[in-house]
């Protein structure tokens, strides 16, 4: 199971980079601009995602700083927002890493962001999701960039598989 969520961490962070590179392209206006995702623009999408990263993180570990609101704007630009993201996708790979299958067999316990509910959880589960949303934000990502007029990079799974086992990746 390790494996497994090994690659999704691997994957996280090749498709960040893809997705951060492309970001780069946009003119500011474009990249702050309202294009209808649920956080609105590329801004407030990069942002979420690091900032869900840092909550799951946190109910993960018990360590690093947790934003209070889903929407937080953590980085202004997007230089530093890179940055931050770089830092997070090492230490989310670093997590999962120093997991065991008897961690991996257990469970977590949180309270919500949105909601004031605690929750016990499966961890694989809670990672399952946690990777799931990734997707699913990079998925509203690649579509402000194609709004924009931007060509979107490939960021299926099948496509950092094949990457990975040409050594490329």
């Amino acid at each position: 199971m390790k494996a497994h969520y090994a690659q999704f961490a691997a994957y996280n962070a090749w498709a960040n980079r893809r997705l951060y590179d492309a970001a780069a392209q946009l003119q500011d206006a474009d990249y702050r601009a309202d294009k209808g995702a649920f956080f609105k623009s590329m801004h407030g999408t990069l942002n979420h995602l690091l900032v869900t990263d840092r909550i799951w993180m946190q109910r993960f570990t018990g360590t690093g700083e947790v934003p209070q609101r889903l929407d937080a704007i953590l980085h202004e630009r997007l230089d530093d927002l890179r940055a931050a993201r770089e830092v997070e996708d090492r230490r989310i790979i670093a997590y999962i890493e120093s997991l065991d299958d008897a961690r991996l067999a257990g469970t977590i316990r949180y309270r919500r962001v949105s909601a004031p509910d605690d929750v016990t959880q499966a961890l694989h589960l809670a990672l399952d999701h946690w990777f799931n949303h990734h997707t699913h934000h990079r998925g509203q990502a690649h579509m402000i960039l194609t709004a924009s007029g931007k060509a979107a990079p490939e960021l299926d799974l099948l496509f950092f598989q094949r990457e990975r086992d040409k050594g490329i990746a």
